[in-house]
């Protein structure tokens, strides 16, 4: 039985039970089965043998994860898309995946069921589920092929590991379904039978609101970025009174400091904490641990863990030789869970994925080392960084500013503290200066980005120069424009 087999089984033995829910819209796992397949016969009537993606365009309504299973019972993998992006990105990435069909919670709305038929199940293993749009060093963003296969190993060690109880948990859904750190809130939810409890952008903004709202929410399983946490635990009474069914707090997608780790433990002495690491391009996570008290004593820098049955992670230099064990180099990481590359690009695929020892392999471009037989993350070796849980690569940025009119030149920057980046700066060159005050040049600047780019990609400070700073061969020096921050 794989994955989509298993998830419709749910909507078979126990249709009533809830799937998901969102602004208190919830969708059962009856109506997930019979939608998803009217939606996924609807498309093979229309498409036919193309098997193009079909971009999903929404933000957490439960229709979306009717458009995603009906996309890939049609053997078409999904494009997730969240409304929060500009109009810019969303064009750029509609354009790069070749996307059949846009559909958005509306149109999956007007979908009748009167015509529904089970389609036949012909993905298989090897087949794309989802392309997730990353980060792009060139200002265009790259599409992360994940195959049936990688999840269903993802899924697999995720339920292996912490032995979720079938029809008895509610996860949380913090990160948008555009960031792969959703997948797995959703995906381990709808394996086992749980609800998946999304907060949506409205409610993060609103922290009274946020806080009755999980309060309220039962949840059990707690997925989200260190960020967040750390942003609820500033409420004193967020702790096991306000969610006194969780059992777990699950990281992944930036580092998890142990004064978020400690305190978690300390409102929720009952739950445990997990850290956990991964790219985009091996499915989400391939290491993880729980932090407990003797850890946090252990390690002044958390480790991220050990790595999931069946995959491989190995320490490399330039020549991707490994390296003894407590050498710092590139974290490569092989196994089924790799994605087979980029769509639509060959030579950025042939950049980053390989063969190691008999599996497909991913260069990361981490930089980490082995000790203690756990793996610790220690940054990035290119200008990748991760701010929020999201990954950004800076060149992504310097490129979409460099686009502009007014800009001569651009060097974009993280601003760290407390060893993880906090926000990032923006060194820009003007291609002519006038009288405008920095104040007003800044929020121009900030509003013209906020057309091209996500939120969180946006810098929160501009530093205007007449020249940037170089180093004896001539290039850039950036570490001399780290300092000024």
């Amino acid at each position: 039985m794989d994955l989509i087999e298993r998830i419709d089984r749910w909507g078979a033995v126990a249709p009533e039970a809830t799937a998901h829910i969102s602004d208190r819209k919830t969708l059962t796992y009856g109506q997930l089965r019979r939608r998803s397949d009217a939606l996924a016969s609807y498309l093979t009537e229309r498409f036919g043998d193309d098997r193009s993606p079909i971009a999903v365009l929404g933000h957490r309504e439960p229709e979306m994860l009717i458009a995603f299973l009906g996309a890939v019972k049609s053997c078409r993998p999904y494009v997730p898309l969240d409304t929060a992006l500009p109009q810019q990105r969303i064009d750029k990435i509609l354009a790069t995946s070749g996307a059949a069909l846009v559909l958005t919670p509306e149109d999956v709305r007007q979908l009748p069921e009167s015509q529904m038929r089970c389609p036949s199940r012909g993905l298989q293993g090897d087949g794309p589920f989802y392309v997730l749009f990353t980060s792009g060093s060139t200002g265009e963003p790259k599409g992360v092929i994940i195959t049936l296969a990688c999840l269903e190993h993802f899924v697999t060690w995720m339920l292996a590991e912490h032995r979720f109880t079938e029809f008895g948990e509610v996860f949380l859904n913090q990160a948008p379904f555009s960031f792969d750190l959703s997948v797995m809130d959703l995906y381990c939810g709808l394996a086992t039978g749980g609800t998946l409890f999304s907060i949506s952008r409205d409610l993060i903004a609103n922290p009274k609101e946020l806080y009755r709202a999980l309060t309220s929410s039962g949840v059990t399983t707690w997925v989200s970025t260190p960020s967040f946490a750390q942003m609820c635990l500033v409420e004193e009474k967020f702790s096991e009174t306000m969610l006194p069914r969780v059992r777990r707090f699950l990281f992944c997608g930036e580092t998890l400091t142990p004064q978020t780790a400690g305190l978690l433990l300390k409102r929720f002495p009952r739950a445990e904490v997990w850290n956990t690491y991964g790219p985009t391009e091996a499915t989400v996570a391939t290491t993880s641990i729980r932090v407990d008290a003797e850890i946090l004593k252990q390690y002044s820098a958390l480790p991220v863990g050990r790595t999931m049955p069946g995959s491989e992670i190995a320490i490399v230099n330039g020549n991707r030789e490994v390296l003894p064990v407590n050498q710092r180099g590139e974290i490569i990481i092989a196994g089924p869970n790799v994605s087979p590359g980029y769509l639509a690009r060959p030579d950025l695929t042939a950049d980053a994925f390989f063969q190691y020892r008999g599996q497909r392999a991913y260069r990361t471009g981490d930089l980490g080392r082995f000790r203690d037989n756990l793996l610790f993350f220690e940054g990035r070796i290119d200008d990748q960084i991760k701010l929020s849980g999201y990954r950004i690569e800076l060149g992504d940025v310097e490129a979409n500013l460099r686009a502009m009119a007014t800009v001569r030149d651009a060097i974009v920057l993280p601003v760290i503290k407390d060893g993880a980046a906090q926000s990032l700066a923006a060194f820009v060159l003007l291609a002519a200066r006038d009288e405008t005050s920095h104040f007003n040049l800044s929020y121009r600047l900030r509003n013209q980005l906020s057309e091209r780019l996500p939120a969180y990609m946006l810098p929160r400070k501009f530093i205007f120069l007449d020249a940037f700073p170089m180093t004896p061969n001539g290039k850039v020096d950036r570490a001399s424009l780290a300092k000024s921050l």
